[in-house]
């Protein structure tokens, strides 16, 4: 029996999720052996040649003169501050914590996007959206013995991440998105050079290292495209929800690669993150549905 279009585009994006984790757990795996500014450039340079192959492939590529755009400088910022915090927390907190907390990205969009960009945010998603970061306050937990220092490096994570969306969202259609992603790739993997001292100096890389780095950046591509396919298939509300299934694999993985139990906090905490995304989600599909309602002519009574 085949697929439904909605379907197809749900197991898209839960590969996708699968996918991104995936490349979180190799990355975690590699950084107490190799300096985190080496994985970010070398994944990095994987990842980029790939994407350069894929968009010369789709003929994608444009002159670098189309990139004098401050809209586009912002999100690469946005992207490089997103990885590097996001790398370096992982090789010092369990993968599901740092996944728990990303959850708040949806969240921290539809916020920036009511500040920045005047969309509007009814107050039942300001009260989601509170809710939300509430959750993130109860996984990373201040002041108590849990507290990692390194958690705060993905509630950056988040803010960069939101800075580089909100940014997407301004950039010139004109400018096709492989192209772009072939460019923010390669800066990223250029930044990775400059921590690499303050992390502490470039580390010999065997053969088997090298070769988990390279996956990671097969598996980034592998995420990135199965997130276009799912946006393709079906319909954004009953798909976008499945990006939370990044949330499951991180705490599966995380377990049994690590051995990493996460405790009721932050599986509390999780939850309430990921139960005020989906909320938000669905009251933005009822936004939606009452403004083509109020578009629509009304009808001629008989």
């Amino acid at each position: 029996m085949p697929l439904t279009p909605n379907l197809r585009g749900a197991l898209f994006m839960s590969l996708s999720m699968a996918g991104f984790t995936f490349n979180d757990i190799i990355i975690k795996f590699l950084s107490t052996g190799i300096n985190m500014g080496q994985i970010i450039f070398l994944r990095g340079a994987v990842a980029t040649v790939l994407i350069f192959l894929l968009a010369r492939h789709r003929g994608a590529l444009r002159p670098l003169r189309m990139l004098a755009d401050r809209w586009v400088a912002l999100r690469v910022v946005g992207e490089i501050g997103g990885t590097v915090t996001f790398i370096i927390a992982l090789s010092h907190i369990p993968i599901a914590t740092a996944s728990a907390i990303l959850q708040a990205l949806p969240l921290a969009v539809t916020m920036g996007a009511a500040l920045f960009l005047a969309e509007p945010v009814g107050w039942r998603r300001w009260l989601a959206i509170l809710v939300g970061f509430a959750g993130v306050m109860i996984i990373v937990r201040p002041g108590t013995e849990a507290f990692s220092p390194y958690s705060l490096l993905v509630v950056g994570t988040v803010l960069f991440a939101t800075l580089r969306d909100i940014a997407t969202r301004k950039i010139h259609a004109a400018i096709p998105s492989l192209f772009l992603s072939t460019v923010t790739a390669a800066a990223v993997s250029i930044s990775g050079l400059f921590i690499v001292a303050p992390l502490g100096g470039w580390r010999p890389v065997d053969a088997g290292q090298f070769g988990l780095v390279a996956a990671a950046g097969c598996l980034l591509l592998v995420g990135y495209q199965f997130i276009i396919m799912s946006m393709r298939e079906g319909e954004i509300s009953f798909v976008a929800p499945f990006r939370y299934t990044s949330f499951i694999w991180a705490v599966l993985l995380g377990y049994l690669v690590f051995g990493d139990v996460p405790d009721n906090w932050m599986i509390i905490g999780g939850f309430v993150v990921v139960g005020s995304g989906l909320y938000t989600l669905y009251r933005e599909q009822v936004r939606q549905g009452q403004e083509i309602a109020a578009r629509a002519p009304a009808r001629p009574t008989p």
